[in-house]
């Protein structure tokens, strides 16, 4: 990989740093790239890829974390420089990013893709806890292959699935693993031996509307407890006790658990919320200012921002991320030749909706949570076996040969 050099541009004399070598990223530079874009730079410290849509099924036991991985050398698109480092702060009057090893980069173009933050401490005992004992998470690499052992060696008791409040990653995440393990027990005869309770922090059990009659059908089909306006809050991992709070009420009670499967609350990173001036007032998160259609950000017209760490009113996936890099490339080709910005971004997020262990509902809507099904011909709000199949095979085959690369 070639060494950075501070003064070289692209031809039109331009620098593009892009801070984030995850899929917000890699897919915006590819596609820069694919636009005869010169002078792109990713910054980022990892040395490996992460396909994270397929965490999920790891927990289940449907698939090989080994899958989920490429070394990050392997996704840098030809023509890009790879900084393996960390931005610490942004001075975007002097255009100068400062890095964790000491470098100063300069840029004319700043992307900010640096994705999300888990707070682990966010809940007490959380951090202690997890990858211990009984409690697992499906959002972190290393964890993932143990919520399996943990369903799969459970007989009876109580299994409690909890959501964090606040925007997170994969939203659809936390109650799908409780599908997956319910019917995993249900095949195997021991649902009726097992409590499953799911804590979700919203007032309905999915934010899109449309999708919610199909998802209590699904809970009801398995006699999940959902515990709506209500999430984890403390953790007492000596004695198997976790605290929900009822946000409605104010009222906690306090839950025996043989198997706990957490996510943790999530935030802009904390460089990005204490070390630059773009985070949004507006989000106690920290999560990028942008403008919600341009992705541009309203007080620097030369930085953009994509991904989980944009503060958008959408879900944050890689399917948002696969609609909103055309839109990043498009205005600040735009910026570049002096025209404003006109690509505009609707919102579009899809939650891939793991239903069973052979059935998905794929959720598609907007900003608006209108849904906007993509899928020709057929209906993807039911649960379907080919849906599954395309979340296990198709997906990620269309992340590492299409996003990865700009063509899609």
């Amino acid at each position: 990989m070639p060494s950075y050099d501070p003064h070289a541009a692209s031809a039109g004399g331009r620098r593009v740093l892009i801070i984030g070598g995850g899929t917000a990223g890699i897919t915006t530079a590819a596609r820069l790239r694919r636009a005869g874009v010169g002078g792109v730079t990713v910054l980022d410290p990892a040395d490996t890829h992460w396909y994270q849509p397929l965490w999920t099924l790891v927990g289940g036991g449907q698939a090989p974390l080994k899958s989920t991985c490429r070394p990050e050398a392997s996704v840098i698109p030809e023509g890009v420089t790879w900084i393996r480092d960390a931005a610490t702060t942004v001075d975007p009057d002097a255009g100068q990013v400062t890095t964790a090893g000491g470098k100063e980069l300069g840029y004319d173009y700043l992307v900010l893709a640096p994705g999300i933050q888990l707070n682990w401490q966010g809940v007490p005992g959380l951090a202690d806890a997890v990858g211990h004992d009984a409690v697992s998470s499906n959002y972190a690499p290393e964890h993932a292959p143990r919520t399996w052992e943990l369903i799969r060696r459970m007989r009876s008791g109580t299994a409690v699935f909890t959501q964090p409040s606040g925007p997170f990653k994969c939203g659809g995440a936390p109650q799908k693993i409780a599908y997956l393990a319910a019917d995993h027990w249900r095949r195997k005869g021991r649902l009726a031996d097992i409590r499953v309770v799911l804590a979700i922090p919203d007032a309905a059990i999915f934010k899109a509307p449309a999708y919610v009659p199909i998802l209590e059908r699904v809970v009801a089909r398995y006699g999940i407890e959902v515990r709506l306006q209500s999430e984890l809050v403390g953790l007492d991992p000596a004695n198997r006790e976790a605290t929900i709070s009822d946000n409605a009420t104010g009222r906690k009670d306090v839950l025996r658990y043989d198997l706990l499967h957490a996510v943790p609350p999530q935030s802009a990173p904390d460089w990005i919320r204490a070390g630059t001036p773009f985070s949004d007032p507006a989000s106690p998160f920290g999560y990028v200012e942008v403008d919600k259609h341009t992705l541009v950000h309203p007080r620097y017209p030369n930085v953009f921002a994509l991904g989980d760490a944009a503060n958008l009113p959408t879900s944050k996936t890689g399917a948002a991320v696969r609609k909103q890099a055309p839109v990043v490339v498009a205005n600040l080709l735009a910026a570049m030749a002096g025209r404003p910005a006109t690509a505009r971004y609707d919102g579009y997020t899809s939650c891939p909706l793991v239903t069973a262990r052979d059935k998905m509902v794929l959720a598609e809507f907007d900003y608006d949570l209108r849904p906007t099904p993509t899928v020709p011909l057929i209906d993807t709000r039911k649960e379907r076996r080919d849906m599954w199949l395309l979340k296990r095979y198709g997906l990620p085959a269309l992340y590492w040969h299409g996003m990865l690369k700009g063509r899609m």
